[in-house]
């Protein structure tokens, strides 16, 4: 079994790269073969609408890194998404690797059945991260993938999926307070706690 995590931030290995990298930690323990993605490190250009993929399975632009990334996603069983909020949204960068995945979504659906999962964070509490979130999932969707979510449905809930957050409290007077900020999101108790849910929830989909 193979599970592969893309994270969607401009920033290498920070705070997305946390949720996604104990996802991946989890799952490894398992068994399961993991790779993380830093889609700043690759070179993945805007699709430019040649709609060369509606009449075949191919993508025009193959001087890029996207098809290495399209291999790694086609080897995988489990694919997991994550995106930082920058403005009610994923990230460009995200949205960017999305487009390009159209090849792989017009002519035929080469990700069919696919597990795929996400996760989201934002600065506030609520900074966007369930729009964020809907909107990788629905991706997921439209290419035939079932997705993983955090739910156990056996036990009370706690969250509807990993959405973190870095706001800690207010502070000051109460007219005018002040946001005091978690250093990263390892000092988020429940996005900790739902990452390991979701691993969790995975390896039991990788069975079914």
């Amino acid at each position: 079994m193979r599970a592969i995590a893309i994270n969607g931030s401009h920033r290498k290995g920070k705070n997305t790269a946390i949720l996604l990298r104990t996802i991946l930690e989890e799952l490894s323990k398992k068994g399961v073969e993991t790779r993380l993605f830093e889609l700043v490190d690759l070179r993945i250009e805007y699709c430019r609408a040649c709609n060369r993929c509606l009449s075949e399975p191919k993508c025009s632009i193959e001087d890029d890194d996207m098809a290495m990334l399209a291999e790694e996603m086609l080897r995988s069983d489990v694919i997991i998404i994550g995106s930082p909020v920058y403005n009610a949204n994923v990230t460009s960068k995200l949205k960017t690797f999305i487009d390009r995945t159209r090849w792989m979504h017009m002519k035929r659906e080469l990700l069919q059945g696919k597990l795929g999962a996400s996760v989201t964070v934002a600065g506030l509490r609520n900074g966007g991260q369930e729009l964020a979130h809907a909107i990788i999932e629905r991706f997921f969707l439209s290419r035939g993938m079932k997705i993983v979510g955090v739910r156990d449905p056996e036990r009370g809930i706690y969250n509807m999926g990993v959405m973190a957050t870095l706001y800690d409290h207010l502070e000051g007077e109460a007219d005018l307070p002040s946001i005091k900020w978690k250093k990263t999101v390892s000092d988020d108790p429940l996005a900790m706690a739902t990452c390991r849910f979701l691993a969790s929830n995975i390896l039991k989909a990788l069975k079914e």
